[in-house]
C-alpha cells in the first residue's frame, strides 16, 4: 500500500543544512563522554540513571530549594526547567527570573528545528556534559599518550 504525500528523502539531504551535518549521526565523543558522567554520578546517586533522571538532577540543582517531595506536575515542570537551563547557552531560552515561589521563568528566543530522538539525545548529553563542567560539578580527566 502507498501512502499519499510520503516521499522518501536520500540519504544526504541531512548533509545539505549546516546544523543537520552536524546532528546527522551520534558523535562517539560525546557519547564516550556522557557515559563517563553518568559512571561518575551513579557513584552518588546509584545505578540506572537515564535522560529523565539526569533532567530532575538538573531542574532540582536550579530550582535551588534542596531534597523535597514534588508531585507529578512538580516534576514536570523541573524537568521543563532542566531544558531550558541546558539550552540557554545555545540561545534557544533566556533566564527571565523567578515568580513568588522562587520558581524559575524563561523566555523562549527560537524554536528548535525538528530534530528525531537520536539529535534530540545528542543535544542533550552535549549539553549536560557543559552544564557539570561549568558549574564545576564534574571534570573531565584527559588521558595523555
Amino acid at each position: 500500500m502507498k501512502r499519499r504525500g510520503f516521499r522518501k528523502r536520500p540519504l544526504f539531504c541531512c548533509l545539505q543544512s549546516p546544523f543537520y551535518a552536524y546532528f546527522c549521526t551520534m558523535d562517539h565523543d560525546i557519547e564516550l563522554r556522557f557515559q563517563k558522567l553518568q559512571k561518575h554520578l551513579e557513584k552518588d546517586f546509584g545505578p540506572g540513571m537515564d535522560m529523565s533522571t539526569f533532567l530532575f538532577l538538573v531542574g532540582v540543582n536550579e530550582l535551588g530549594m534542596g531534597h523535597q517531595t514534588f508531585s507529578k506536575q512538580q516534576k514536570m515542570e523541573l524537568m521543563h526547567i532542566a531544558i531550558c537551563t541546558l539550552l540557554e547557552p545555545y540561545g534557544y531560552y533566556t533566564f527571565n527570573g523567578r515568580d513568588a515561589d522562587l520558581w524559575p521563568h524563561f523566555i523562549l528566543n527560537q524554536q528548535l528545528p525538528p530534530l528525531n530522538h537520536q539529535q534530540q539525545q545528542h543535544l542533550l548529553k552535549e549539553a549536560l556534559l557543559d552544564y557539570f563542567i561549568k558549574n564545576e560539578y564534574y571534570h573531565e580527566i584527559t588521558e595523555t599518550i
